[in-house]
């Protein structure tokens, strides 16, 4: 679900590249983190994305890893009354409240450690042997880093990711991947599934 909104003072701006978006970024997680865990729902991810108007996407779910279309539509109004509060855009911009779907995003540890044992790619920011990308067997957690199992020329093999050099990581849609999923949904009350693209509407 997205909505709209035009800012009623100016603000901070947010940047293309370099530490000025990372701290605006920390400046709105600070803001809508608290909001959305007293709604009853997990942060899984917070973006902004955009030239001449910005999206600003938060990813979320519920705390037994649901959501559903009214859950969207639930949170994106309460976002939207603390937004309406902080108003921390300076230029018109879209509020995207949307569920992380199947082939999630990973962004914590716990996130790794939740789904251990299914397959995930991973981009790091910095070469680790040669290479900046992986595809494999998310093993577990070991020292700050992902324990990944990988298959190539040289049979299977495991490699260490450290957690802080992430830059970008997901799970792959596989059948079983979809069977979890699915008895998952078996277990929590009837819902409509929620929109990984929401369509938007003006405000």
């Amino acid at each position: 679900m997205a909505i709209v909104r035009s800012p009623r003072r100016a603000s901070f701006e947010f940047g293309e590249f370099g530490t000025g978006k990372l701290s605006n970024l920390a400046l709105l997680d600070a803001i809508l983190r608290p909001a959305v865990e007293s709604a009853g729902y997990r942060l899984v991810r917070l973006r902004v994305m955009g030239s001449k108007r910005k999206t600003l996407q938060v990813m979320a779910e519920r705390l037994d890893g649901g959501m559903d279309v009214g859950g969207c539509a639930e949170l994106s109004r309460k976002l939207s009354e603390v937004l309406e509060a902080d108003d921390p855009f300076a230029e018109e911009y879209v509020l995207e409240v949307s569920s992380p779907g199947i082939d999630r995003p990973l962004v914590s540890a716990e996130d790794f450690e939740r789904f251990a044992g299914h397959e995930a790619r991973i981009e790091m920011i910095q070469s680790i042997d040669g290479r900046r990308r992986f595809k494999g067997h998310i093993i577990g957690l070991k020292n700050g880093a992902i324990e990944l199992e990988t298959s190539g020329e040289n049979g299977t093999q495991r490699v260490l990711l450290p957690i802080a050099s992430i830059a970008d990581a997901k799970l792959v849609l596989t059948d079983r991947l979809i069977q979890e999923s699915l008895k998952t949904k078996k277990t929590q009350p009837s819902q409509q599934a929620a929109p990984e693209h929401p369509e938007s509407y003006g405000r």
